[in-house]
């Protein structure tokens, strides 16, 4: 990529400041493209650059090339990377992007949003058919040990997602040490696009998970190749003899077709996820939201505020009283 004459050196330097935002490497490739369209349009150096250009380009992208708002959002924010770059640098004096902003992109979010009571319903519906009282005769006699284990397994899991409103690839990666008792708090590991966080344990939650640590889990360690201080273990396939290191993610798809089973109103996780955020957001206020969410930036957070139907409500109200 050429990105200007003047800065050609800082081509690998800006790359690794978009690797420390811990973009995907198809983000990256993107915004390095999209800082070169600017260029290329724009014909000058950097430090020529200012805000009425970039607008200017905006404007060139949405006449000339067509762009829907969200596209051209992207073209912006890859800029802003760009400059901000730059300017943290020193190498130019002020950033032409700062306070530029789209309207009209934010994604709205229509889900069916769960409060905390049906939440916990939820949880009580899926033990009482899918653990407690299921039926295994259909299961041959010597997989139904593991059949049993699996779906007391998946229990602890689902209450982990249906309480803390994590996301599923976080899952996976939360160890034995992160989880404390005592504190009654669970660690939330940093993810791609996520921040780490502590979040705490409802007291529901204590008993459900002692009794994994104590009783579950040490007959999941009998399948293990090697140590392991995941929290949530894999069993093998029926065709193994131990479980393989990749087959925990398979433990998400059974959890979602049994809970479509008793809930027709459910469609994924991210429908659960959405309504514990929008929970927090309503109790908590959005600062605090964005922290329990692991999102990096507020507007991450601020996308679940349609979500929240009573304020709606009541700024209906209150515009149209009648």
């Amino acid at each position: 990529m050429e990105i200007s004459k003047s800065n050609q050196s800082n081509q690998s330097q800006f790359r690794q400041y978009l690797q420390s935002k811990n973009l995907a490497q198809i983000t990256q490739g993107r915004y390095l493209n999209f800082v070169e369209i600017f260029f290329k349009w724009a014909k000058k150096e950097d430090i020529q650059v200012t805000k009425p250009d970039i607008l200017k380009h905006l404007e060139y992208l949405k006449k000339r090339k067509g762009l829907q708002n969200i596209t051209r959002n992207n073209h912006l924010i890859a800029l802003k990377h760009y400059f901000t770059y730059l300017y943290q640098n020193e190498q130019i004096a002020t950033n032409p992007c700062s306070f530029l902003k789209i309207r009209g992109t934010r994604k709205k979010m229509l889900y069916k949003i769960y409060t905390p009571d049906e939440l916990d319903t939820l949880f009580d519906n899926y033990y009482h058919y899918f653990v407690r009282g299921y039926d295994d005769n259909h299961i041959p006699k010597n997989q139904r040990k593991q059949a049993k284990l699996n779906r007391q397994r998946n229990a602890v899991i689902l209450s982990v997602l249906l309480n803390q409103g994590i996301g599923v690839s976080e899952v996976e990666k939360i160890e034995l040490g992160d989880l404390d008792l005592i504190k009654a708090t669970i660690k939330i590991r940093s993810a791609k696009r996520l921040n780490g966080r502590t979040l705490p344990l409802k007291a529901t939650q204590i008993g459900v998970l002692l009794d994994y640590l104590q009783n579950i889990r040490p007959q999941f360690v009998e399948y293990q190749k090697n140590e392991s201080q995941k929290l949530f273990l894999p069993l093998p396939m029926a065709s193994h003899k131990t479980a393989t290191n990749d087959s925990l993610k398979y433990a998400i798809k059974p959890i979602t077709k049994q809970i479509e089973i008793i809930d027709k109103q459910f469609l994924n996780f991210m429908q659960i996820r959405a309504s514990v955020i929008t929970f927090w957001i309503k109790t908590h206020g959005l600062r605090k939201a964005q922290y329990m969410a692991g999102h990096r930036y507020i507007g991450g957070t601020e996308n679940y505020l349609p979500n929240d139907i009573d304020n709606l409500i009541d700024d209906i109200n209150k515009l149209h009283p009648f």
